[in-house]
């Protein structure tokens, strides 16, 4: 007799189901497979879902899935099993799939701490989404799975939490609860007296909520940044109240909507009695009093500063010199309130492992509508992880940032490159070295400075400088900020003495510390610390490989080719692919001899061989194949066709902080030789 299955227990079943779908890259499988299918069959018309079920089947697609499904009790995420400290009852994350709010019985919380109980229940006026392609992998919807999605993150006294995502629509259905601890005293222990409504109300630290838009074909957008003051809470009946944010867009759109989120505010436990709203509101305004008086006083001090620095000489007028940088929400702060530095933990153990990390984030650069000069758009931090992406300005400030974690003394460049391009950098100047550091590439350079009065001969050593930078206008850190004064701008004279008067103009030490310490100004950017990696780089390797094999496999039978792989030969490139990487960390290569003396034996006698490495910064598949493919040498060796050809091919996955990845691969061939007798 056939079991009959409950309708609640098919719909925990579709939302695990759809979870998986939406965290893992089986999207892009599918994908890839309606793109095969309709290149086999373009007069067939859509394929069938009978059809669609065998192609993914044979794929291994649904094996895989089925793998990596957990059926019953969900456990918390990698990224939330950090934020729960052992031992503790403490639940930073509330999961709900159900229509309603989650009851608070439901919420385990710590009695001795104050937390904050932040939902997002749904959105709206979201106008320039209307006519997105929905997913049935959301609620709510069932079309095509091949759709848009939204994503937040938010940051908030060191916390940081994204949703799962949601359908990119006019009028979003969200409803994701996350539990942020507010305050515990820590001088009364671990589990010390709870926060009282004066400590409550002193607390100024703002909720960081980023809105993050994940496009069809991968590509993550910034879509808006919010801060919110949630001591409204306070004040509310029963610590408990309903708020509609207005999102607004960033950069030049700064000033327009894109939507509104429905968020709920409950303050857990409640306070016995709750604030007076002109309590509130004068503790608002005074805060803002100090902080706006903190602002203007500092920018009193930055005019006097720049009109000294234009008297030294009249080209100063010209250099790079940067004291304020502008955020994604068109708000201006001084550049050093950027820098702050992080301590990695034991996600990055050494500057350099530091430097290839920042060099794997994406870069992008600020796009504004029409034809104008470069504008520049000085991220929040938060915001450039989230986003996964962003300008050289955001790397520079995030590497500079960990360089002086680990005890470096690291400025952020203001200059230029190549042809006379603005560009940010970083250097560490050391008792008796100075280093540049790349944050696009994780390259490092040492700089040598050239006597510009030295005989011609002598400026023959200008040959061996290999770093791109041409001029530097400014350099600074959370601390210092230098403008350069030497007679000329030109990186390979300049002097990194910044003791030195003569060549650098500095800002009083005081001037800096007002603006820069934490708490002073309330709109200060933060620095988020760094999330670990919750990539399974084994699991993920092996799938980018067998979609890798399956392209080739296609393409060469699109020539008119069979295929035969070497799995040894295969097996043998592994080490040259960890050697590659940890070169670009170390900057040291190790392992080539063993490498080449295992694929000499693994090539039988009169056979030639031919290796192509390459590295992406992402798990597309089908976008590495059809890159790798423009390079001459890959595509002779994917396309190689002769006597005893056998292909092969390895995929490395290397994982960083924040879901950075290095991806490499290496596409290799051996056949026999021509006029080989052997």
């Amino acid at each position: 007799m056939a079991s009959s299955v409950a309708p609640d227990k098919i719909l925990e079943i579709k939302q695990i189901i759809s979870n998986h779908l939406s965290k893992s890259d089986m999207n892009n499988a599918i994908r890839d497979v309606l793109n095969d299918y309709a290149q086999r069959h373009p007069n067939s018309g859509p394929i069938s879902r009978d059809a669609l079920l065998r192609e993914l089947k044979n794929r291994g697609v649904v094996d895989s899935m089925m793998e990596n499904i957990q059926f019953g009790t969900q456990q918390p995420s990698p990224r939330q099993r950090q934020s729960i400290p052992s031992q503790k009852p403490t639940v930073n994350t509330v999961d709900t799939d159900q229509l309603v709010s989650v009851p608070l019985q439901q919420v385990n919380f710590d009695p001795n701490r104050q937390h904050l109980y932040l939902q997002f229940l749904n959105g709206k006026a979201f106008t320039d989404y209307l006519n997105e392609p929905q997913s049935e992998g959301y609620p709510g919807y069932s079309s095509s799975s091949l759709a848009s999605s939204f994503s937040i993150s938010i940051l908030f006294r060191n916390q940081r939490f994204r949703t799962r995502p949601f359908a990119c629509a006019g009028e979003p259905y969200i409803n994701q609860g996350f539990l942020l601890e507010l305050h515990k005293d820590k001088q009364q222990g671990e589990f010390g007296a709870k926060a009282d409504s004066s400590t409550l109300l002193s607390i100024c630290d703002r909720v960081h909520i980023v809105l993050t838009r994940k496009d069809t074909l991968g590509e993550i957008h910034l879509v808006s940044s919010h801060f919110l003051e949630w001591r409204q809470v306070l004040c509310a009946p029963a610590n408990k109240t309903n708020r509609m944010l207005e999102l607004n867009g960033i950069g030049a759109e700064n000033k327009l909507p894109v939507g509104i989120i429905n968020v709920c505010l409950q303050l857990i436990p409640p306070l016995q009695e709750s604030v007076a709203d002109e309590v509130l509101a004068a503790q608002i305004n005074l805060e803002h009093t100090k902080s706006t008086e903190r602002e203007r006083l500092f920018l009193i001090y930055a005019k006097q500063w720049w009109k000294e620095f234009l008297e030294i000489r009249e080209e100063h007028r010209t250099r790079l010199v940067k004291i304020f940088g502008q955020d994604e929400n068109g708000v201006n702060h001084p550049v050093v309130s950027f820098v702050q530095p992080l301590r990695s933990g034991r996600l990055l153990d050494t500057p350099r492992e530091a430097a290839r990390f920042v060099s794997l984030i994406g870069y992008d650069r600020h796009s504004v509508v029409g034809n104008t000069d470069r504008t520049e758009m000085w991220t929040h931090t938060h915001a450039f992880l989230a986003r996964n992406c962003g300008d050289c300005e955001n790397h520079a400030v995030l590497l500079c940032s960990l360089l002086l974690g680990f005890g470096l003394d690291a400025y952020v460049c203001i200059g230029t490159k190549g042809k006379n391009q603005i560009h940010s950098w970083v250097v560490t100047i050391g008792t008796d070295d100075v280093f540049f550091w790349e944050s696009l590439n994780g390259n490092r350079y040492q700089h040598t400075s050239i006597d510009p009065d030295d005989p011609p001969l002598d400026k023959l050593s200008l040959n061996n400088i290999r770093h791109p930078y041409r001029t530097i206008g400014c350099i600074f850190n959370d601390k210092s900020f230098y403008a350069n004064i030497q007679p000329t701008c030109n990186v390979d004279t300049c002097v990194f003495r910044l003791t030195d008067q003569s060549k650098w103009k500095a800002m009083s030490p005081d001037a800096i510390p007002s603006i820069n310490t934490p708490g002073l100004v309330i709109t200060a950017p933060v620095m988020p610390h760094l999330s670990q990696n919750t990539l399974n780089p084994i699991a993920l390797s092996n799938d980018i490989e067998k979609q890798i094999r399956a392209l080739i496999i296609q393409h060469r039978k699109d020539l008119g080719y069979t295929t035969q792989f070497d799995d040894h030969l295969s097996y043998l490139l592994s080490p040259a692919l960890s050697s590659y990487e940890l070169e670009r960390v170390t900057g040291l290569s190790v392992g080539s001899e063993e490498f080449q003396e295992a694929v000499r034996r693994a090539v039988p006698n009169g056979h030639a061989f031919k290796g192509f490495p390459i590295q992406f910064v992402h798990k597309n598949a089908r976008k590495a194949f059809i890159f790798s493919l423009k390079n001459n040498l890959c595509e002779e060796i994917v396309c190689c066709h002769g006597d005893q050809v056998r292909l092969a091919v390895r995929v490395r996955v290397f994982t960083y902080p924040e879901n950075a990845i290095a991806t490499w691969m290496m596409f290799a061939c051996r056949y026999k030789s021509v006029g080989s007798t052997k």
